[in-house]
């Protein structure tokens, strides 16, 4: 798996273009059937706003957006390319207006549209997906510190500790560069300690 760049969890904002509220919403999403629920929802919550806009991209290219009334391309096309701009995947974005009696323009509404979605993007937390195991081990105190260090030096993260009789620590680490670490726990404890390895999973990293 290639990694790939998306957000934590759901973020809002909004910004106001004269007199209009523009409202960006934006959300991880793994399928296109998540994603159409997420606008759907959003969308009850607007009733009664004048356009729910959307752009959406899920891996492997499949990408969907809509202008819901607004004149074309100055909606969801733009909103489409502040999501792609920022590198992002399996998220989607609705922007919500409120006409404020003031027409924008063209121009003004590609502008209102990309800043909306840009706000959005800014106000979520963006996480990097990898392939990543865990690994699982249980050792004596005098070892916790040690091995942290190895863990350090191997590029894995402490993911979990549990102290109790010993500590039982998990560490989390990109799939395919745990073999020297294992190779390091294993002369740390001088084998004495079971080590387990999680099949390999996406998650932040």
């Amino acid at each position: 798996m290639t990694a790939y760049r998306t957000i934590a969890a759901v973020a809002e904002t909004e910004i106001v273009e004269k007199k209009s509220r523009f409202i960006g919403r934006i959300a991880p999403v793994t399928t296109e059937e998540e994603a159409l629920a997420f606008i759907a929802e959003v969308k009850a919550a607007h009733r009664m706003a004048r356009h729910n806009v959307y752009a959406y991209v899920l891996r492997g290219g499949r990408v969907r957006y809509t202008d819901d009334g607004e004149p074309a391309k100055t909606a969801g096309m733009p909103t489409l390319e502040a999501i792609q701009h920022a590198g992002l995947e399996d998220v989607a974005v609705v922007v919500t207006r409120y006409f404020g009696g003031i027409l924008l323009g063209t121009g003004g509404l590609v502008r209102a549209y990309t800043d909306a979605t840009k706000a959005a993007i800014d106000a979520a937390r963006i996480v990097v997906v990898s392939r990543c195991v865990d690994i699982m081990m249980e050792v004596p105190y005098n070892l916790y510190e040690p091995a942290c260090r190895l863990a350090e030096d191997a590029g894995a993260r402490v993911h979990d500790t549990d102290f109790a009789e010993n500590v039982l620590i998990t560490f989390r680490m990109l799939d395919g560069t745990q073999s020297p670490f294992l190779e390091k726990l294993t002369e740390l404890t001088r084998g004495q300690s079971e080590i387990i390895v999680t099949d390999p999973f996406d998650a932040a990293f």
